[in-house]
C-alpha cells in the first residue's frame, strides 16, 4: 500500500449535515412519510375483501313462505 495515507473519507454522505437540517427538507420529509402511509392503507384496502354492510345487519324482511314450483324447497 504505497499511496494509501490514512485519511479516511466517510462514504455514503450525499448531502451536507446543514443541508439535511433545513426546514424544507423536514417539511418533504413529512410529506414522503405521510405518502407512504396513504399509498399503503390503499395497497391493504385493496387486497382485502369488500364489506357489504347490509351483510352484516340482519333484516328479518323474508318470505315467510316458499314461492317456488317445488312446494318442499327451503325458505
Amino acid at each position: 500500500m504505497a499511496g494509501w495515507t490514512g485519511v479516511v473519507t466517510p462514504m455514503g454522505l450525499l448531502l451536507p449535515e446543514s443541508l439535511l437540517r433545513n426546514d424544507l427538507v423536514a417539511v418533504l420529509a413529512a410529506f414522503v412519510a405521510i405518502n407512504t402511509i396513504v399509498y399503503v392503507t390503499l395497497a391493504v384496502a385493496k387486497i382485502l375483501p369488500k364489506v357489504y354492510v347490509r351483510d352484516l345487519v340482519d333484516t328479518r324482511n323474508r318470505r315467510s313462505e316458499t314461492r317456488s314450483i317445488d312446494p318442499d324447497a327451503p325458505i
